[in-house]
């Protein structure tokens, strides 16, 4: 699956929903886009449980719950249409990955937060946490690079790769950095899990995305 040194890479393709679903390798790239977000759910399971610190989103989520009568679920429905409005000027088109990304992600979150109980002892919880975060990051790839559209926070960063011409691991590092900062200023509870989240997940998806990402028709 890995193109040879004389292949040129693998581009994300600025599709709208109807070409999306066109673009050939239809059954493929739905298994993936499904697996994906089950195991991304399946992830943010295993960070909460690990209790070390929330991803800098899900800082940033319980920083505004401390400002506003709202639940934290509906604080993170809220910020994704905000964060869609972003993908305007950047041309980024949703599609059912956008959508789906919405419902599957929080259904086996909380499937999983439901049956795998938190652990006591500080090595399991370490090693919930790292999983998480590798996981988290394998499950990006994998639903990005199926190229259905990207979830609104990660259509964030795709759009911003695609405008700028930077590359996927300083966008994404930068992406999380900020958005830490500035839960953290809102009362966001952080931990050692979310240092290492801001600081792994930018150069784990730029190593992984290329090796998932799905050739269309269109490329």
């Amino acid at each position: 699956m890995t193109a040879t040194s004389d292949a040129p890479p693998r581009q994300l393709a600025a599709l709208n929903p109807i070409q999306q679903l066109k673009a050939g390798h239809l059954p493929r790239r739905l298994v993936q886009l499904y697996v994906g977000l089950t195991l991304y759910g399946a992830s943010m399971g295993l960070m909460i449980q690990g209790n070390l610190g929330l991803d800098p989103w899900d800082v940033l989520h319980s920083g505004i719950t401390q400002h506003l009568p709202l639940s934290f679920g509906t604080v993170v429905i809220a910020m994704s249409f905000v964060v869609l409005l972003a993908w305007i000027p950047l041309r980024q088109w949703p599609g059912l990955g956008t959508i789906s990304n919405a419902i599957v992600i929080g259904l086996v979150t909380d499937l999983t937060l439901a049956t795998v109980d938190r652990p006591d002892e500080l090595w399991l919880r370490i090693v919930f946490m790292v999983a998480g975060v590798v996981v988290n990051a394998l499950a990006g790839a994998l639903y990005i690079g199926a190229q259905f559209g990207p979830g609104p926070r990660d259509g964030l960063m795709t759009g911003l790769v695609r405008r700028t011409g930077l590359s996927v691991r300083l966008v994404r590092t930068t992406i999380e950095v900020t958005v830490l900062a500035v839960g953290f200023l809102l009362g966001g509870v952080i931990g050692i899990g979310t240092v290492f989240y801001a600081l792994a997940i930018g150069p784990l998806v730029h190593f992984l995305l290329p090796i998932f990402t799905v050739r269309l028709k269109t490329e």
